[in-house]
């Protein structure tokens, strides 16, 4: 009886705690100038992608039941910048994606000004289609290239208090974005306590090039990652606060970011300056830049 009993009891709980997995279904696809471009639905997540030919990179999603959730970890680990420069007032993001990022700093700083630069006009439709990106006259789209964008900046002189810089694609960051040129024309358009974060890999042999790249340009900076197989975020600065003033900014911020299930004390935790790379690395310059080549 009782090998009865537990047979049935394990029955019970199988057919309880196993429930069919959601299948993908694309409700968008197009091709663009540049990629293809998948919107694809699984449950209550919608994502957007870009199809290759050998696989699809997710480059933004979005929680229908909890939009204000930053559903991607790396997004989340962007939010540290603002223990940094807690108080943006020009925001710089270069690019869209499904628009989050932009979203969730207009809905931190309402008074900002975010201008987002996105090269494909068809990934701006469908961010305002089916992730809710929206614009008004503090938030703009700028659809070039983002280098172009930021040495015309720098002839207008221009500053930004904060520069998002999420060109990733999965496997693939343009090249030119990589360079100490590009670099420098970024700390040009930087306010005196303007920080840069920037998306990028964690691993590979890219790591010890990047990472000798900034620290030409900036100095020292912090690396922010968890897994050390994830993506790292980059933050660099003409002027960095001191641990103090990190802390205080943490603080302050606390309350504001687990809104949108950000753990600012984590994030603070996971911040590291940047000492693991070999400073005498070839430096990324326009003429050398094989970066994606070295990305394995």
């Amino acid at each position: 009886m009782f090998r009865l009993t537990l047979f049935l009891g394990l029955l019970i709980f199988v057919s309880i705690g196993v429930t069919t997995p959601a299948v993908a279904k694309t409700i968008h696809s197009e091709r663009s100038l540049y990629r293809n471009i998948l919107v694809d639905e699984t449950g209550d997540l919608l994502c957007l992608k870009f199809k290759t030919k050998h696989s699809k990179s997710q480059q933004s999603c979005l929680l229908k039941s909890a939009p204000n959730q930053l559903v991607f970890n790396y997004t989340k680990l962007l939010m540290s910048s603002l223990l940094l420069q807690p108080k943006p007032k020009k925001i710089l993001i270069i690019g869209l994606g499904g628009g989050t990022l932009s979203n969730t700093f207009y809905q931190l700083y309402p008074e900002s000004e975010i201008i987002n630069v996105e090269l494909d006009e068809a990934v701006t439709k469908v961010a305002r289609q089916y992730f809710g990106y929206f614009e008004n006259e503090r938030i703009t789209t700028a659809h070039q290239d983002g280098r172009i964008f930021v040495k015309r900046a720098g002839f207008k002189k221009q500053q930004f208090d904060l520069i998002i810089l999420d060109a990733f694609n999965g496997d693939y960051i343009p090249e030119h974005l990589l360079t100490k040129e590009f670099l420098t024309e970024i700390k040009a358009v930087l306010s005196d306590d303007g920080v840069l974060a920037a998306n990028t890999f964690s691993t590979s042999q890219l790591y010890q090039h990047e990472s000798a790249t900034y620290h030409a340009v900036f100095g020292d900076f912090y690396n922010v990652r968890g897994d050390i197989r994830s993506n790292r975020i980059i933050l660099a600065s003409k002027n960095l606060p001191n641990a103090a003033q990190i802390a205080r900014n943490e603080l302050a911020l606390r309350d504001k970011l687990v809104v949108f299930g950000v753990n600012s004390l984590q994030l603070r935790a996971l911040m590291r300056i940047a000492d693991d790379f070999d400073k005498k690395a070839r430096i990324l310059t326009d003429q050398y830049s094989p970066a994606n080549l070295l990305n394995y």
